[in-house]
């Protein structure tokens, strides 16, 4: 894979890029992203999308000009959801053991749960691996850096003593990236409850200076 996927993550982080947002390219991407879950993003085509959604293949065409843009599009907006949704676990001044156990849960859950990487894990692992082992890590390290940058909002807080910031969110995205990549596991991910208790237990004490 090229460095195609660091380029697009670089996006999602951006805040000055705006994919299209109206109603219709919302209609669009919720296609494309049925596609994309179903069969793969290799097999996706614009005119597939475009009868998933509902319009015309010019609407497509118009709006995300070919299939690379789409992808693109729907990557970004997908991206971004998730790290809002990880930010949004816990507030950043609540105590850490709660932060800890909110974004451990959130993040299996959209491991698990997310209709494209969820695919792309059980069919195309390689398409997850090879996006993380890309030459330079970019991706890697644009999680890590989001994950460090949360946990100096907590250390700013007051709710999290000091600590190496980098060291301590490499670890947590690694351990992430582990329920992405082996999803055989004998913990109960069903059981909300039982996987703060984890969190707690066997990953707070990676918080501790």
């Amino acid at each position: 894979m090229s460095a195609q996927p660091a380029a697009v993550l670089a996006l999602a982080l951006d805040p000055r890029v705006e994919p299209p947002d109206d109603a219709t390219s919302e209609q669009v991407l919720d296609a494309a992203l049925a596609l994309a879950a179903a069969s793969g993003l290799r097999a996706l085509t614009m005119d597939e999308v475009a009868r998933r959604a509902g319009v015309g293949r010019m609407t497509v065409y118009r709006r995300f000009g070919d299939k690379p843009a789409l992808v693109q599009a729907l990557t970004i907006r997908e991206t971004r959801r998730c790290l809002a949704e990880l930010d949004a676990a816990a507030p950043r001044d609540a105590p850490i053991d709660q932060q800890v156990a909110a974004g451990f849960v959130t993040a299996l859950r959209l491991a698990r749960d997310h209709p494209l990487l969820n695919r792309l894990a059980r069919v195309e692992p390689e398409t997850v691996l090879a996006t993380f082992t890309v030459p330079g890590g970019e991706v890697f390290a644009a999680m890590r850096a989001f994950v460090a940058a949360r946990l100096h909002a907590a250390q700013e807080a007051g709710v999290l003593e000091p600590i190496d910031f980098e060291q301590t969110a490499e670890l947590l995205v690694r351990l992430t990236l582990s329920f992405v990549l082996i999803q055989d596991t004998v913990l109960d991910l069903d059981d909300e409850d039982a996987m703060r208790e984890t969190a707690r237990r066997h990953v707070l004490p990676l918080l501790r200076g």
